[in-house]
């Protein structure tokens, strides 16, 4: 058995060859309607093979290392597959994350090969000794159609009968909270994903999917689903022009999306000002950050076909868990929003999960953890086959992140939560996010909830203040930001009642407050609580 995901792609295009795989945008009409250029199945199996030949007499292998600089679209996709074909390795840096990240990334994973668009091969070229190590670069341009082309008479390359454990790609986590590390996926891993997320939504060949994440697109092709690429910038998701979103959405028909609850937000209260509804969807997965229920409430109503789920899990993880939005707007929202944190559902099949006592050190074998209680919050670990082993060259982050179990390792999420007595999993926020008491510890999202409730504010944040002083950063309504000394004072106050109500905030005193949080690069709704503790413990 072959463990290398492109051989789906050539199934598809045997099973469903005249199926459009991929619809890209390249312009509208003068009465609005997006044109769109298209691929079948058949189409993007040949040119995947073709542009495999064309990587191939460029001097890329198996094995090869290959940094990706490529637009979210048909050649992206395109090129993904043939470098799987191939077993060379693509490696996907956030291009959001800023320049002296991206170069440190880049000098870190020491990539043989660029494929990029002309701005990448010029960054290359300014940028040599973080390039050092490349010597082949391939520019994505208007005659690389016309250059892969010339290979379309070749037939067939056969996908690379891949192991399991073969190094597949080097994807790079935002990082959020701490140094963008490369995560390293084997052909296995992505195979148990592919599958996983085929069998946890009961997703069908023929369905349309509008994925808001780049990298999303690329499971699309083996699960027989054709991607319509989004109009939107993919380094601001937060920017997306929801006008644009919902008009895709209807004209294709889509019936699966994945988005950021901060991409969501815009859209559902687009909907809602409008009276729209989306009739043809059927799922939406919204991952990246925490989902509020009243955003899954909204989303219920704009999508009256539809479910919104909210898969969990970490790039070097996922998905571990998920759940529905008719089971926490039924279950668990009211429990959210007093505090309890927000449950994020039971682990999918072949994925374990534990609650262990905490430590801030390395924790050499599973025999040295403590499992803690239904109930107790603690640090979250896991395990399965979706579930990546290592870091890409960085044996102390392995040490500091992974647990040995016999022969498989348990991946550290980073994350504090509990488990309820029905199996399900509650987040109650980033470990080094909480804020540590003489009495106990404070949770981001235990806490932030309590404010969360109130009409102006849009979102809250818990920081740390120093010493273990705990503060909450707000972040009003649109139009709610307090404009005087007064209004400041008169929202504290109404904030401090709150927080006196109840055991979990009664000890917050410092309130603070933020026109727009900082967020990561990749989702834009990860809140940086670091970077506004580090503000506000200055004031």
């Amino acid at each position: 058995m072959s463990y290398n995901v492109a051989h789906f792609l050539a199934e598809q295009a045997a099973t469903q060859a005249e199926a459009v795989a991929v619809r890209a945008p390249i312009g509208r009409r003068a009465d609005g309607w997006i044109q769109y250029k298209e691929r079948s199945f058949s189409e993007l199996e040949r040119e995947a093979s073709a542009t495999a030949y064309y990587f191939a007499a460029n001097g890329i292998g198996r094995g090869s290392r290959v940094l990706l600089m490529v637009r979210p679209g048909m050649d992206l996709i395109r090129i993904v597959f043939a470098l799987f074909k191939m077993g060379a390795v693509p490696v996907v840096i956030d291009p959001g994350m800023g320049l002296k990240k991206f170069l440190r990334c880049v000098r870190h994973s020491q990539p043989d090969a660029i494929v990029g668009v002309n701005t990448a091969i010029w960054i290359g070229r300014l940028f040599r000794s973080s390039f050092r190590t490349v010597s082949i670069k391939i520019p994505i341009c208007s005659k690389f159609s016309k250059k892969i082309a010339h290979f379309d008479d070749r037939g067939a390359f056969l996908a690379v009968d891949s192991a399991p454990d073969e190094l597949a790609a080097v994807l790079f986590t935002s990082g959020s909270t701490g140094p963008a590390k490369g995560v390293c996926y084997a052909h296995g891993t992505f195979l148990a994903q592919v599958e996983a997320i085929r069998q946890e939504y009961k997703i069908e060949a023929g369905e349309v999917d509008l994925p808001m994440l780049p990298v999303f697109a690329l499971f699309n092709p083996a699960l027989g689903m054709c991607t319509v690429v989004p109009e939107m910038d993919p380094s601001r998701p937060v920017a997306v022009d929801p006008i644009k979103i919902v008009q895709a959405i209807k004209q294709n028909a889509v019936s699966n999306s994945f988005g950021s609850p901060a991409i969501w937000t815009k859209i559902a209260r687009y909907c809602e000002r409008e009276s729209i509804t989306l009739p043809s969807v059927r799922r939406i997965l919204m991952a990246g950050a925490p989902v509020p229920p009243a955003l899954m409430a909204q989303m219920r109503m704009i999508t009256p076909n539809g479910e919104i789920h909210t898969p969990y899990g970490a790039t070097e993880a996922l998905p571990v868990t998920s759940i529905s939005s008719t089971e926490v707007l039924e279950q668990t929202a009211q429990r959210t929003q007093t505090g309890e944190g927000i449950c994020v559902g039971r682990p999918l099949p072949g994925v374990y999960v534990r609650v262990i006592e905490p430590s801030d050190g390395r924790v050499e074998s599973i025999q040295d953890t403590v499992d803690l209680p239904i109930g107790k919050i603690g640090e979250i670990i896991v395990r399965g086959p979706s579930v990546t082993r290592n870091y890409d060259r960085l044996p102390q982050a392995d040490s500091s992140s992974k647990i040995f179990d016999t022969s498989e390792y348990w991946h550290r999420m980073g994350d504090m939560g509990w488990i309820d007595d029905s199996g399900r999993l509650w987040f109650c926020g980033r470990k080094v996010e909480r804020v540590i008491l003489p009495e106990g510890a404070l949770y981001t999202d235990c806490c932030e909830a309590i404010f969360n409730n109130h009409a102006n504010v849009f979102r809250s944040a818990l920081i740390d203040m120093g010493d273990g002083i705990p503060a909450i950063v707000i972040e009003p309504e649109e139009g709610a930001y307090p404009k005087t000394k007064k209004a400041r004072l008169e929202f504290i106050k109404l904030l401090r009642k709150l927080a006196m109500n109840h055991t979990l905030t009664e000890k917050v005193e410092n309130f603070f407050f933020e026109r727009s949080f900082p967020v990561d690069s990749r989702h834009n709704a990860k809140i940086h609580r670091l970077s506004l503790a580090r503000k506000f413990a200055r004031k």
